[in-house]
């Protein structure tokens, strides 16, 4: 658990130095950065997501995920929810015309952190065998992550912080509950639980960027339910 907190402290620091450059910098190299993650963050988003397509079994899997979390936050407005929390955040500040918001910076943050393969097998590896490679290098690239993310949104990106520790403690929970009956050969469970997780993370990822890009708000937030459907239904299919 130790690897985890220190992912946490990661994103926190990265978050850091991150709004420090923020603040140095005039708005329109502000807005320049936020084009810059926006495109990079929707390549990345697709690339995650082809490469894993190629592993999959269930290739329609996503899209029935999709829409069901999409219903799910709905129902559960989360994406009003966190945009309420942002700008309680931002009320001492007013918002710029064309600005990114927190909420964008937090839900980006997250998507970026939590999807892949080192946040999800990260945690399982630890628990299993107490090797911790996987969440020291996933600290490296959330620090670096955060420190991109935050020079375009603010410090309130790292708030992201509490998703990637909930997130990562569950994974160390199945690792630590399944000792002994986990294995990492490309046909088991949780080969696949990651492969359709990554799927839709990478969908996820990508409708981010269009955010960022004011291309089309597809109000992630509400989508982040998807991310656990891939693992409740692998979970049901493999008792019959």
């Amino acid at each position: 658990m130790l690897a985890i907190f220190i992912n946490v402290l990661a994103i926190i620091a990265g978050g850091f130095v991150g709004s420090i450059t923020k603040r140095s910098l005039n708005v329109k190299y502000l807005n320049a950065l936020a084009t810059g993650m926006g495109i990079a963050v929707l390549v990345m988003g697709i690339n995650v997501a082809m490469q894993n397509m190629s592993k999959s079994d269930n290739p329609v899997l996503f899209i029935f995920c999709l829409a069901a979390g999409g219903l799910i936050g709905t129902m559960l407005n989360l994406d009003g929810n966190m945009e309420r929390a942002s700008k309680k955040i931002q009320r001492k500040k007013p918002k710029i015309d064309g600005a990114p918001s927190v909420a964008e910076g937090i839900t980006t943050a997250t998507l970026l952190c939590c999807v892949g393969t080192l946040a999800m097998m990260g945690p399982i590896l630890s628990a299993i065998y107490g090797d911790d490679t996987y969440l020291y290098t996933n600290a490296t690239l959330d620090f670096i992550t955060l420190v991109i993310v935050a020079s375009t949104y603010g410090f309130g990106s790292a708030l992201s912080s509490i998703p990637v520790l909930l997130w990562m403690s569950f994974f160390y929970f199945i690792g630590w509950l399944f000792k002994g009956s986990i294995s990492m050969s490309p046909d088991s469970l949780s080969a696949q639980i990651i492969t359709e997780t990554n799927i839709v993370g990478g969908v996820l990822i990508a409708a981010a960027g269009l955010g960022v890009l004011h291309i089309k708000d597809c109000k992630t937030v509400n989508l982040l339910p998807s991310l656990l459907l891939p693992m409740i239904y692998l979970c049901i299919r493999s008792l019959f």
